[in-house]
């Protein structure tokens, strides 16, 4: 298929530069894949949209205020780091913009610098020199890694608003937004109607991101990103299933969790890297239903919910959404696909 495909209704000017509050008051639209019915609700709404002895399924992963405004020295010019992973011995791959040589020193509060020890088309890696651990570095100084489309600065309140109620596992450079949406009083009622939740972990990094610049979309090649899905996880997804109620993803990067674990045969708990990339053809084994935030046209997220949904299916549901002024991407509104 031709990436020219996947390019989805969109209007700049809905995207949300902050969320609702509370956050379950944002709005949900229900895609029914079968007929392509669609309706509005809330996310409020979800306890009466599931059934019981459905099971949601989350991503508990943390997102470490990861971004680093340093200078580069000697001339002291402002350069924003962003920390993707820790490969020992106080080296880190990051991401920055820019023109950088290795052997490039950039400077940090607390006395921190960095030298950059790699500079290629491969990627960027930079190794700190600090009194203090790098992650205490950034939980100190660092900022929220907020979406570029988000034009404006990380404030203190993106600590708090950029993060799930699930959040446990520390690990991601960016939220899995469609976690975003859950509140404490939304889980409880939840439980009432025996719709139960559990979590698998996979930490949102570059990968989930990366652009798609290949004409054909079967070129592009996925970035890896660790996942786990654990005992409790597995065995809650075997009796949901064995019971007949719908596993549930609260997001692509649940999706991308169960189906790479599942790509071999029956679900189990396992942990490893993901490079699944999920597009119109593939065959899905274990979600059912899935909750997603609204995506980016041409990219790999818009690609995975039009192999879930059907192109045309979201087309029409992103042309619907924007006529009725939906919030658009991390910040905004959901959609829900039963």
């Amino acid at each position: 298929m031709l990436l020219s495909e996947f390019d989805v209704p969109f209007d700049p000017a809905l995207v949300a530069a902050q969320p609702v509050s509370p956050r379950d008051r944002a709005r949900l639209l229900v895609l029914h894949r079968a007929t392509g019915a669609r309706t509005h609700r809330q996310v409020s709404d979800l306890p009466e949209l599931l059934q019981p002895g459905d099971l949601l399924v989350v991503n508990n992963t943390k997102v470490i205020p990861a971004r680093l405004v340093g200078r580069k020295q000697p001339a002291g010019t402002p350069v924003e780091v962003l920390f993707v992973k820790d490969l020992g011995g106080s080296v880190w791959d990051v991401m920055m913009k820019g023109h950088f040589r290795v052997g490039q020193r950039i400077s940090f509060d607390n006395d921190a610098c960095a030298t950059v020890v790699k500079r290629d088309a491969t990627g960027t890696a930079v190794k700190v020199e600090s009194a203090d651990p790098v992650t205490q570095l950034l939980h100190e100084h660092g900022q929220m890694p907020l979406p570029p489309y988000i034009k404006r600065s990380p404030g203190p309140d993106d600590h708090r608003w950029y993060q799930t109620v699930f959040a446990k596992q520390e690990g991601a450079i960016a939220a899995p937004t469609a976690g975003l949406h859950f509140t404490p009083q939304l889980l409880n009622r939840l439980a009432e109607r025996s719709i139960q939740v559990t979590s698998v972990t996979l930490h949102v990094g570059p990968g989930t991101f990366k652009p798609v610049t290949a004409e054909r979309i079967e070129d592009h090649q996925m970035g890896e990103e660790r996942f786990e899905i654990g005992e409790e996880a597995a065995a809650a997804i075997a009796k949901t299933k064995a019971a007949g109620g719908r596993v549930v993803a609260v997001g692509t990067t649940v999706v991308r969790t169960l189906e790479t674990a599942a790509a071999s045969g029956a679900l189990k708990a396992t942990s490893g890297s993901s490079r699944l990339f999920i597009a119109p053809g593939f065959t899905f084994r274990v979600v059912d239903a899935l909750m997603t935030n609204f995506h980016l046209p041409r990219t790999t997220l818009i690609i995975l919910v039009s192999a879930f949904a059907g192109i045309d299916s979201i087309k029409s549901a992103y042309a619907d959404a924007v006529r009725e002024r939906y919030r658009f991407y991390s910040y905004g509104d959901a959609m829900l696909i039963l």
